[in-house]
């Protein structure tokens, strides 16, 4: 039995989870579940990445013998380190509304349509390059980034390095070279040696440093760092024609494929086009997934999610849908209010009641996975027969099956801890652990639902 702990930071948990292998089957176990709570100080939105990394340590001291750990996060998002490696502040969080301003000047330095061919990753206004223009980072004395994963790695075990999956969603690496894109940094004035040399996955960083407290030596893998990336891995598909959405507090939606496509077409429906696992290409688009729910309840102070989704579930399809692509709701915020005054101005009723506005995110979520898989598939020419859901999302059965209604595929649910399944399997193989197929270990190891599309979810599909 081998044992290798995944450190799976997601924007509103983390967790660290312990997959056992045994041949070719895994069983993953939570060692250690904590919440990650951003800290706003003045105007500006934090990340508080030592408290993360304090709950990380102590889920590996409570994981017991290991063989292996792995860390990965959310993308885009860095922590400055100065010349003694000492951290210089707490890493901003990608919510934040700070690359307004530099959004606009980064776009006089280098239009979209050319900073799109040389990278292929989709606009979003908190694009690492876009922070980055905004960060006074050299003022502050900074002369390293590391990713949040890469962060918390070097604090592991002391080594710098930038895993190549994450580093494809900074908006500066190249997709075909799968190097940094000097053109990209020399237009926007930023300093690809700000970032340490790039890593691959199943690499061995180091070992974990004595002075953490762990009885025996542990290594630590470079895995697909980026959660997404450790996600797909865990994709139980079957083939090539499937379509993912990784949903949780975002839903990433796309197909799989071995090059990128860098037209002007896929630049203008917003596609993004980051590294995967094993040479893989991750064509998708970001939709604003799980975080819509996730601020409606906040602002209402929910203590029963789930009887709210048992009432959303007994009502008809929504009359009113909203975009759920809109960079309107990507802020914190009174999200019930922002989805009601969407509805006002594209002439649509306002949900009356709390259970018709949970209908109406779920509706709208179901659309936007509908749009995103049709235009991976058009944009990519990758053929769709299946749609896999896997994350957190895997586990709300009416989001699984007004997606299959919507996209008149049938939809295979599960793995629900997808990131940290592929983390581990990831970290398995490279330790020599694992022989066989990922996919299909995941396949005989997790069990799935399949949720086919039903005649009456026509009216869906054709909103």
């Amino acid at each position: 039995m081998r044992r290798f702990a995944a450190v799976d930071l997601g924007a509103s948990s983390g967790r660290v989870i312990v997959g056992e292998v045994d041949g070719n089957r895994v069983a993953l176990t939570e060692a250690h579940r904590f919440p990650n709570r951003p800290v706003k100080i003045g105007r500006t939105l934090h990340w508080d990445v030592l408290d993360l990394y304090r709950e990380v340590v102590d889920g590996l001291r409570l994981a017991g013998r290991l063989d292996g750990v792995g860390v990965d996060s959310w993308a885009v998002d860095y922590g400055l380190l100065d010349r003694h490696g000492g951290l210089v502040g707490n890493p901003v969080h990608y919510r934040d509304e700070r690359t307004a301003p530099a959004v606009e000047h980064a776009r006089e330095l280098l239009p979209a349509d050319l900073h799109y061919a040389a990278t292929g990753i989709q606009f979003q206004p908190f694009n690492t390059a876009f922070q980055l223009v905004a960060d006074d980072w050299a003022a502050r004395g900074a002369v390293r980034a590391l990713l949040v994963p890469d962060l918390i790695s070097f604090w592991l075990t002391g080594q710098e390095g930038t895993e190549i999956t994450n580093a494809s969603t900074t908006a500066m690496l190249d997709p075909r070279t799968r190097a940094w894109s000097e053109q990209v940094a020399d237009a926007l004035g930023l300093d690809t040696d700000l970032f340490a040399p790039l890593r691959e996955p199943g690499s061995v960083i180091g070992d974990v440093l004595p002075s953490i407290g762990l009885e025996h030596r542990v290594p630590v893998y470079a895995v697909g760092s980026h959660d997404t990336a450790s996600a797909v891995v865990a994709v139980p598909a079957r083939d090539e024609n499937f379509a993912y959405i990784s949903c949780g507090t975002w839903s990433l939606v796309g197909v799989e494929l071995t090059g990128p496509v860098l037209t002007e077409d896929a630049r203008r429906a917003n596609f993004t086009n980051e590294l995967g696992v094993d040479g893989t290409i991750r064509f998708l688009r970001n939709v604003m997934g799980l975080w819509l729910l996730q601020e409606c309840h906040r602002t209402w102070g929910t203590t029963d999610p789930g009887a709210l989704l048992a009432e959303a579930a007994a009502l008809p399809p929504s009359p009113a849908t909203v975009d759920a692509t809109d960079s309107r709701f990507l802020a914190p915020g009174d999200m019930p209010e922002r989805i009601a005054a969407a509805c006002r101005e594209t002439g649509r009723p306002e949900p009356r009641t709390r259970a018709e506005l949970v209908r109406c995110v779920l509706d709208s979520l179901a659309l936007a996975h509908r749009d995103a898989v049709a235009d991976a598939a058009r944009l990519s020419g990758r053929r769709v027969d299946v749609v896999h859901i896997v994350g957190g999302g895997a586990r709300n059965e009416l989001l699984c099956q007004l997606t299959a209604d919507a996209c008149g595929l049938p939809v295979v649910a599960g793995p629900v801890e997808a990131s940290a399944f592929g983390n581990v399997l990831v970290q398995a193989r490279a330790a020599g652990a694992l022989d066989g197929d990922l996919r299909t270990i995941v396949r005989a190891t997790e069990p799935l639902r399949t949720y086919a599309p039903r005649p009456e979810g026509a009216l869906s599909r054709g909103a």
